[in-house]
This record gives structure tokens, C-alpha cells and sequence, in this order.
């Protein structure tokens, strides 16, 4: 297992190294510029588009808004907690001002992969919409060999950030808030995992649009609460977040302190993993939106990067930095990492159930990851065996959730972190080929906007 994981280290270095970094600032700056940073001056039209448009008789399987629910139940969760803290442990709370950036740039890229996914969309035997990069890649581009990695990584991936990251980050949570055993939180997850599996794309949907409202509501309130008890720190917070954006952070107590070139990989990393704009999970289930236009349901879409790296990360990581629990120690003397620092961050800024909060709102936040990332990994599954090989595949997905939430804690990040790496390649480098056909087809879905056709 040390060997194992030495290898994996040494393989997210260099895959989350200059490679991917250049590879995202390069596709989500050059999206911007020739998308006239649709990202900030379609911002709140997106958001009411979301929420009060609906295009129930169109072509689909889900909703617009269950789509929506759908991508925020694979995003916002253990990376917008767990994900937050680890990155603020290893890159200081500068990490944070990182995310902001890949959020900016990550809005902008999630538009250009769901207009994508929704163009490029096929039917199954069984009628339901297959999309994703596996399907633009290959139809827009005719690189089968690129659309067969991306299936394989994918695959790899819902069993690392979709499963054992969620299993795992759940399973720490409940032991250290009330002793509980991890192999009983795994089992449970199994139970409840199972029961909507079973029920393809339309139950998850419906799962995903019931939860995520609410569970996210009960944390951003929290989270609230919490920033506000301590308001008057808030600026120095911000500076001090800026200010080791490009500097660093020095060490202080547990904290062993950090670069700013450490800040920038975990931030943009983390932000990625927060929201998966770029990671090209996400398109997979706006392919399944009922819309008429690639355009509208990339708009829709576009709106899920904020509300997960913009907001819910955010928060999340200035409850960490107003605390002062960085780099505090448990009761074995371990350093507080992952879901265990948010945990610890909450309960000295809550007098009363900070650790509840926190807990409970990753229950469900992982449960929805969880069911989000089996769809994604069943469609990579159909694109590469066919339809018979996804039971197979929900009966391997669903036993790992046991033996991910006892794993290691940094075996199971860098894992997650190898596949994200892995899957964004090619799907980052599919957006840069198939800018002119994203330019296009938005060119198109304004021009409908601006004869009223679309967006009421």
C-alpha cells in the first residue's frame, strides 16, 4: 500500500502540475475572450433562467432544474467541505483565493461542456439521452481513441471522488462527532445508495431536486451564522487570504506553512474538484435535460460552478479561516484534516452544534454525490460495454462504498485526485478543438434571446 500510494503521489504531482493548470488558465481564458466573458454578463440571467424557465416538452429525460440538482448533488458536498479544509491544511487559506479563480474560469468552461453535451446527445436502445465528452468527442471530432480515455478515466473516477471520497468523508465525520463505528456509516450508505441506483437517471433526478435545495439551505444558513458571530474579523480574513494568495503562509502552531506555488495547485485542484467544470462529469447529465437549445441548458448549467466554488466554498473556507483551528491537533495528536477540521472549525464559531451541522449536512451532501457520480459512471460504462454491463457496474460501485469509508484519508484524496486529473485532459483539450462549434451554437441561442424565443 506505501508503494502504491507513493506511486499515486508522485503521479498527481505531475499530472496536477504545469500540465493541467496551463491546460485549464489556457482553455478557460481563451473561452472568455472569444465568449465575450458570457460567464459575468449573462450571470444573473442564468440564475432566472434556472429558476423560473422550464422546457417540459422538449426532447429529455429529466427536467431542466433536475439536471441542475443532479450536477449540484455530485458538486456540492465532502469537496465543498472536506475538499476546502484539505486544501487549506496543505496550501494555506491562500488556497481559497484559487478557487475563486478556477470557479471564474470553471463557469465559462461548464458552459462550453454542457452546450457541447446537449449538441452532440444520442438515444439509447432503451430511449434514454447518452451525452457527455465520450459522445462530442467522438461525433464532434472523430477521435474515438480520446472518447475511450475519457470513458475509462471517468469510470476510475466515480469510484475514487463519487464513491470512496464521499463513503470515507462521511464515515470520519460520524466518528469523530459521536464515536460511531466507519464500517457501520458504509454499510448504511450502501442500504440507501442501492435504493435509488435501481431506479436509473428519473429517480435520481427526482432524489437529487428533493435533497439538494434543502440540505444546502441548512448549511449556507449555518455557515452564515457562523461568519456573522465573528463579523468584525471578516476583512482581516480576506486579507489575509489574498495576501497568502501570493505569498504563502507562514507556520503557526500545528500548521507547517506553505508556498504560494502550493496554494495555487490546491486551490485550483480543489476548486475543479468542488465543481468539476472541466472535469467534464457534469455535461453527462445536461444531456439528459429536457431542452430544445444546447445554448439554454448551458446557461442553466453555467449556474451551478458559482453556487458550489463561489459560494458554498467560500463560506466554508472562511468558517476555517475565522476559527483559528488550522493546524490544530486531535486528541491522538493527529493534525485535523479533511471533514474533521470543517467539523472542528464549526463547532468554535456555533456555541451550539457546530459538529451537528456539519455532520448532517455531509450525510446527505455525500449521498447525493454518490448517486450523482453512479449515473456518470454508468453512462461511461454504456458508451464503453453497452447497456448489459451496467448492472455489473452498479453492483462493484455500491460494494466499494464498505471499504472506502475505513481507507486512509490522504489515500483516498490523492486517488480521487489522480482520476479528476486523468478525465479533464481530454476532455479540456476536445473544448479547445471544438471552440468554433461552442461560439456558434451560442451565437445561435442569443440571437433566439434577443427575438424572445427562448429564456421566458
Amino acid at each position: 500500500m506505501r508503494d502504491l500510494s507513493f506511486l499515486i503521489d508522485a503521479a498527481n504531482r505531475f499530472i496536477w502540475g504545469a500540465p493541467l493548470l496551463v491546460l485549464l488558465i489556457l482553455v478557460g481564458g481563451m473561452l472568455t475572450f472569444r465568449l465575450r466573458a458570457i460567464q459575468f454578463r449573462y450571470l444573473f440571467f442564468a440564475h432566472k433562467l434556472a429558476l423560473t424557465s422550464h422546457d417540459d416538452a422538449a426532447e429529455g429525460d429529466i427536467s431542466q432544474f433536475e439536471a441542475l440538482m443532479t450536477t449540484l448533488a455530485a458538486t456540492i458536498g465532502t469537496g465543498s467541505i472536506a475538499g476546502v479544509a484539505t486544501a487549506i491544511v496543505i496550501g494555506g487559506v491562500g488556497s481559497l483565493f484559487w478557487m475563486w479563480i478556477a470557479a471564474l474560469l470553471g463557469m465559462v468552461i461548464r458552459f462550453a461542456e454542457s452546450i457541447l453535451a446537449v449538441k452532440y446527445r444520442s438515444t439509447d436502445t432503451k430511449g434514454e439521452m447518452c451525452g457527455g465528452p465520450m459522445y462530442y468527442i467522438e461525433r464532434g471530432m472523430s477521435w474515438k481513441w480520446l472518447a475511450v480515455l475519457f470513458a475509462i478515466f471517468g469510470i476510475g473516477a466515480s469510484f475514487g471522488i463519487g464513491n470512496t471520497v464521499q463513503a470515507n468523508s462521511v464515515a470520519l465525520a460520524a466518528q469523530e462527532l459521536v464515536g460511531v463505528n466507519p464500517l457501520f456509516s458504509g454499510v448504511i450508505l450502501t442500504l440507501a445508495a442501492a435504493a435509488a441506483l435501481f431506479g436509473g437517471i428519473k429517480k435520481i433526478g427526482k432524489v437529487a431536486s428533493f435533497l439538494v435545495p434543502i440540505m444546502a439551505t441548512f448549511y449556507l444558513l449555518s455557515a452564515f451564522i457562523a461568519i456573522f458571530s465573528h463579523i468584525s474579523e471578516v476583512p482581516r480574513a480576506f486579507c489575509l487570504i489574498i495576501e497568502s494568495a501570493f505569498t504563502g503562509q507562514a507556520a503557526s502552531g500545528g500548521f507547517v506553512g506553505s508556498t504560494m506555488m502550493l496554494a495555487v495547485q490546491m486551490g485550483l485542484s480543489r476548486g475543479i474538484f468542488s465543481s468539476e467544470a472541466g472535469l467534464g462529469s457534469s455535461p453527462i447529465a445536461s444531456a439528459a435535460a429536457r431542452t430544445q437549445a444546447p445554448g439554454r441548458q448551458a446557461m442553466i448549467s453555467m449556474c451551478g460552478v458559482f453556487i458550489t466554488t463561489g459560494v458554498v466554498c467560500t463560506l466554508t473556507g472562511l468558517v476555517i479561516a475565522l476559527s483559528g483551528t488550522l493546524g490544530s491537533r486531535d486528541m491522538h495528536g493527529a493534525l485535523l484534516d479533511g471533514a474533521a477540521l470543517a467539523l472542528h472549525a464549526f463547532e468554535r464559531l456555533l456555541p451550539f452544534g457546530g459538529g451537528v451541522v456539519v455532520t448532517l449536512s455531509l450525510i446527505p451532501f455525500a449521498y447525493t454525490t454518490i448517486i450523482a457520480w453512479a449515473y456518470y459512471g454508468e453512462k461511461c460504462i454504456e458508451y464503453l460495454l453497452g447497456l448489459k454491463a451496467i448492472w455489473w457496474y452498479r453492483i462493484f460501485f455500491i460494494a466499494l462504498l464498505v471499504p472506502g469509508s475505513t481507507l486512509n484519508l490522504q489515500f483516498v484524496w490523492s486517488f480521487a485526485n489522480l482520476m479528476n486529473g486523468l478525465m479533464a485532459i481530454p476532455n479540456l483539450i476536445a473544448l479547445f478543438v471544438l471552440r468554433h462549434t461552442v461560439v456558434r451554437e451560442t451565437k445561435i441561442f442569443l440571437c433566439l434571446l434577443q427575438k424572445n424565443r427562448l429564456g421566458k
